[in-house]
Parts: C-alpha cells; sequence; structure tokens
C-alpha cells in the first residue's frame, strides 16, 4: 500500500512538471529563451554568474530543503494522521508551492534580478517595499536562529539505533556528524577551485567535459568516505580548543551555544566568498548527494513495501483539533511549509537563483522542479511516520528521520549504522545549505535596502543579519519543569504562519504586476487563487496563536510582555498594512499600463 501511495503521488508530480509548468512558462509568463538575463548581462564572476541550469538546479534545490520538509510532515503526521498530510503536499506541492517559487524567479529575472520585494517597491510603492523588507527580515531571523540550533543539535546529540523490537543496537555519534560535515564543506571549497581551473582551460562551447564529471564524481565519492571517517574520529568542542584555542572555547558554557557560534561564523563567511569558490560547488555537492538519498530512500520504501518488510500501519486520520497544535484547518497549512509551500524560496528564487539563471526557458525546471522535489522530500520524511513510528521510532523529527531513512537505504544491503549516518549527513546538509544562503539573503537585502555595494558593503550586510541570531542563541527558554526548550521549537509555532504569509505576500506582489501587464483572467487565478488561499490561512493562524496568548494570560500562564505573543500581533499588523496598499493597486483605475519591464 506504501509503495502504491507513493508512485502515484510521484507521478502526479512528474505530469505537474510536464505539463502545467510549461503552460506557466508559456501563458503566463510569456518566456523568451533568446532574451539576455541579468546573470548574462551583468556576470561579474561574484553574485551575477551564468549556470548550466542542472548545476543551478542542484544549487537552488539544496538551498531551500532544509529542515521544513522534515519537521514540518513528521509533526503534522504524527498530529492528524498521515492522510491530510499526504494530501497537502502533493495538492500544494502542484498548484501552490511550485507556482510559487516559479513566479518569484521569473518575476525577479524580468526585473534585473532584484529581490521579491523591490518587485513590490517598484508595482505598489515604498510604504508597502519597507513592510515587506521588515518581513523578509523576520523571516531571515527566525531561519537562521533555528536551523542553526537543529544543527548544533545535530552535532552535539547521538542517534541510538533500535531494532524492530525496541533494543538498542548502536548509536550514531553527533560529533562524527560534525566531522563529517566538516570535511564535506572542505571538499566543496576544493571542488569549486578545481572547477575554475578546469573552467579556465575548456571554453569550448557546446563540448563533453568530461574532465567535469570526473572530479564531481570524485567529490561525490569522497563525501561517502568522510561520512565513514566522521564516525570514526568524531570530533568534539573540547577538540576545537586545539584549533582555536583554549581561551575562544571556554568563554562558552555549553557544546550546542559553542557550535552554534561556529555555524554562523562559517555562514558569515560564505556569505562574501564568490559564489563558484563555496555555494556554486557545495550547492553542486549538496544537490548530488541529495539527489542520490532521495531515490535511494524512495527505491528502499518501495523494495521494503514489496518484500513485506515496511507495511502502512500508522493511522490515516486521527483528529481534526490536536490538543497540542490545534485544529486541522488552518494548523495542518501551516505546520507542513516547506514541502508544500514556503515563503523563504521566494528569497533564495529573487536573491541567489534569479543572479545565475542562464536562460528565461530553464525557469521551469529550476523554479517549479525544485519544489517538486522538496515535495518529495516531504513524502519520504511523511513515509517514515507511516511505517515506523507504530514500531517504537520515537524521538525528535531529525532522529525519526535518519532512524527510518536509513532502514530505507539498508535495503539494498547497505551496514545499518553506515546508512543511518549518511541520513543523518544528508541532514544536516539539508540545514547547511540552506543558512550559508539565508545568511548571502540577508547581506543582499541589507546592501539593497542602505544602497551600499562592493566589499565593504557585504561585510556590513553579513554582521547585521547575523548579529541578531547569534544574540537570541545565547538565551534559553525553559519549560514548567525546568526543561530547556530548542530553539527551533520556540520559534516553529510563528515560524510556520510566517513563512507561509511571506508566500501569500510575495504572490501579491506578483499579482499586482501580472494585473499591470494586462494578463486573461485565467492567468490571473492561477496567481490569485494560491494569494487568497495562502493569505486567509495563514492570518488565521496569527491570529489563534493570539488567541491562544490571551487565554494563557487570563491563566497566568503568560504575560503580556511575552515575545511570541508580540511578534504575532506586529506579523498581523505587517500583513494587512501590506494587503492595504497592494489592494489599492490592484483596484484603482488604470490610467496608464507599463509596459513589462526590459532587461
Amino acid at each position: 500500500m506504501i509503495a502504491v501511495i507513493l508512485i502515484l503521488s510521484l507521478l502526479l508530480f512528474a505530469l505537474a512538471y510536464a505539463t502545467y509548468s510549461k503552460f506557466l512558462a508559456k501563458k503566463v509568463y510569456d518566456l523568451n529563451c533568446e532574451a539576455k538575463t541579468p546573470a548574462e548581462l551583468v556576470n561579474d564572476g561574484i553574485d551575477y554568474i551564468p549556470t548550466n541550469k542542472w548545476y543551478l538546479l542542484a544549487q537552488h534545490f539544496s538551498a531551500i530543503s532544509a529542515a521544513g520538509p522534515i519537521f514540518g510532515p513528521i509533526i503534522a503526521g504524527l498530529a492528524f494522521g498521515w492522510l491530510p498530510a499526504l494530501l497537502w503536499i502533493v495538492i500544494g506541492a502542484i498548484f501552490i508551492g511550485s507556482v510559487h517559487d516559479f513566479s518569484t524567479l521569473v518575476g525577479s529575472v524580468k526585473h534585473k534580478a532584484c529581490s521579491v520585494a523591490e518587485i513590490v517597491k517598484e508595482h505598489t510603492g515604498k510604504k508597502a517595499y519597507y513592510i515587506f523588507i521588515g518581513y523578509i527580515w523576520i523571516a531571515i531571523i527566525y531561519i537562521l536562529t533555528a536551523f542553526t540550533d537543529v544543527t548544533a543539535s545535530a552535532f552535539t546529540n547521538n542517534v541510538e539505533i533500535k531494532n524492530n523490537d525496541g533494543v538498542l543496537i548502536d548509536t550514531i555519534i553527533g560529533g562524527g556528524t560534525a566531522s563529517s560535515s566538516i570535511i564535506y564543506l572542505s571538499l566543496a571549497v576544493l571542488l569549486g577551485l578545481a572547477l575554475k581551473v578546469i573552467d579556465n582551460k575548456i571554453k569550448s562551447a557546446g563540448k563533453i567535459n568530461w574532465t567535469r564529471k570526473i572530479v564531481v564524481t570524485l567529490s561525490l565519492l569522497l563525501v561517502g568516505f568522510s561520512i565513514w571517517y566522521g564516525q570514526e574520529n568524531p570530533i568534539s568542542v573540547s577538540a576545537l580548543s586545539q584549533i582555536f584555542g583554549e581561551g575562544f572555547i571556554q568563554s562558552f558554557s555549553q557544546p550546542k551555544f559553542t557550535w552554534a557560534i561556529l555555524i554562523l561564523i562559517y555562514c558569515g563567511v560564505a556569505s562574501i566568498l564568490p559564489m563558484w569558490l563555496l555555494l556554486q560547488p557545495r550547492g553542486l555537492l549538496g544537490g548530488s548527494f541529495l539527489y542520490i538519498i532521495l531515490f535511494a530512500g524512495v527505491a528502499g520504501i518501495i523494495s521494503g513495501s514489496a518484500n513485506g518488510d515496511f507495511n502502512l500501519s500508522f493511522t490515516s486520520f486521527i483528529t481534526f483539533n490536536d490538543p497540542k497544535l490545534g485544529p486541522l484547518v488552518p494548523i495542518l497549512f501551516t505546520t507542513i511549509a516547506c514541502g508544500a509551500c514556503s515563503g523563504f524560496h521566494g528569497i533564495v528564487c529573487s536573491g541567489t537563483t534569479s543572479k545565475q539563471l542562464k536562460s528565461e526557458c530553464d525557469a521551469p525546471l529550476v523554479g517549479y522542479g525544485a519544489m517538486l522535489l522538496e515535495g518529495v522530500i516531504a513524502l519520504v520524511a511523511l513515509s517514515t511516520v507511516m511505517i515506523l513510528i507504530p514500531k517504537g521510532f520515537t524521538g525528535t523529527p531529525d532522529a525519526v528521520f535518519a532512524t527510518g531513512m536509513g532502514r530505507f537505504i539498508a535495503q539494498f544491503g547497505i551496514d545499518l549504522n553506515f546508512a543511518i549516518s549518511l541520513a543523518m549527513l544528508a541532514f544536516a546538509t539539508f540545514v547547511f545549505d540552506t543558512i550559508d544562503v539565508t545568511t548571502r539573503l540577508g547581506r543582499y537585502l541589507v546592501q539593497e535596502l542602505l544602497g551600499i555595494k562592493g566589499r565593504s558593503g557585504s561585510i556590513i550586510g553579513t554582521v547585521a543579519t547575523l548579529i541578531i541570531p547569534m544574540t537570541l542563541l545565547t538565551f534559553q527558554v525553559t519549560d514548567a519543569s525546568g526543561k530547556i526548550i530548542p530553539a527551533y521549537l520556540v520559534v516553529w509555532s510563528v515560524f510556520g504562519a510566517s513563512n507561509q504569509l511571506l508566500a501569500a505576500l510575495s504572490l501579491t506582489g506578483l499579482f499586482v504586476w501580472i494585473r499591470k501587464l494586462n494578463k486573461g483572467m485565467i492567468q490571473q487565478v492561477i496567481v490569485g487563487v494560491p494569494m487568497v488561499f495562502m493569505t486567509v490561512i495563514t492570518l488565521w493562524t496569527l491570529l489563534l496563536n493570539v488567541e491562544r496568548w490571551f487565554v494563557a494570560i487570563s491563566e497566568g500562564k503568560r504575560t503580556i510582555t511575552d515575545p511570541s505573543g508580540i511578534l504575532n500581533l506586529l506579523l498581523i499588523a505587517l500583513a494587512l498594512s501590506l494587503l492595504y496598499y497592494s489592494g489599492k493597486e490592484i483596484f484603482k483605475k488604470k490610467k496608464e499600463v507599463k509596459a513589462e519591464p526590459v532587461v
């Protein structure tokens, strides 16, 4: 049964890409394969670099696929059952998430690779622009704080491997995952240098460059070696003192916090390095690695289902109202953000990706296709709930995912310990490939807002982006029993709603642009329906959060100064303000129709 569900879902994704993405390209956005893109026109070798579509797909896919498509489906599946989660992932990815990603990518390319905030500024005015910038800034802070915390946890926590009877048989060491990740990032830099040398020597148009393929293949094999080596040689915070000095390590009391600071320092360095040196090769390496993991996971599920090892045993539907999360509608749609629809993707599409798109006709593969691939991640993550949870696989979502994925991969005779280590590195790769790109996007945003360019502008933008997450991670939140609550759980309830509302607001700006281009009713409906749906769902969720806050205040459990409650109110105010200014543009009488921006 599980194999049938998975195969049907994948076939729907393939059909959507073959038909719906092409319809969007031709009928909605009139893509022109001969038009010069911003990457071709600027081509500065740092941020604007014309990139092969398959290379860019791998980089973009690894950038947008973080913890979201893993955590969300697992959390929602456990709360409401696998069927509601499955339907939202499939329908949402095809008709909402992919439309959002594709539209923001094309919209940015048609506006000189500017951010979606600049598109809002051009078509709805400066006031809306500043509101939208504020909203994006909050989203970036969320992502960096939550996903840095998740990665630091993966580096410090061990994952217990149990058999079907719940008996402990082995342990994956968190320090081993850290070692593997460090080697992985080092390999990315070496790959970038190697590819730069190769590209300088071989520039014949259309010539098959076997050297590139050999180097990339060798790098991927070395990633496999890093997984084995990492578990054999785990690195700890105390070991880092030999690199950074005793004083640096002793200044931090918690190993997890130390890792978080080191991760953010890495992100800062990655933000200002040329794209070709780290982010592009890391994206190629990470994307290719994730392709392999996903293929092995899907094939393992199908194989295990066929031979009877995996059965669909979890409940398809549990409740319309989960005691912890709340009502199925709207909470399902904001708990599962990445994997179905994510506003963060629009920041990536209109940030790093649009500056590398070589041809407008590459947009369906990169924009629409990458979102569907993230939908596959969500399906595999949900499968761990559908198959494994009733057999005792409990714990944090990352541990559930790694254990489940490891068992899927082990179907092919691979050692279970190695397979789970492979899955843990895949998880760390998902997150790493997002937080360094997010830092760069924050840097772009600051530079765009302040109008500062050059190396000094890059440094200022990077520091301004990282200082708040670094500060937030120093605070510890505890529950009633005094137990420390992970940072990702502290912000997750607000993150899902704000992330989805960011998608709604991006679609609102794009909808105004489409109307100004005199597009027909069908084209407006394709963007307008997802815009309205996401707006209603996410504002509804934020209002529920505010209601819970007020109830908790009346019961003496929370205070009027609670940061999460105030933040919910702030997000609602920002969203309503932006919708007001956008509505004025949508419904005002047209005096003059602007032509489509020429790049």
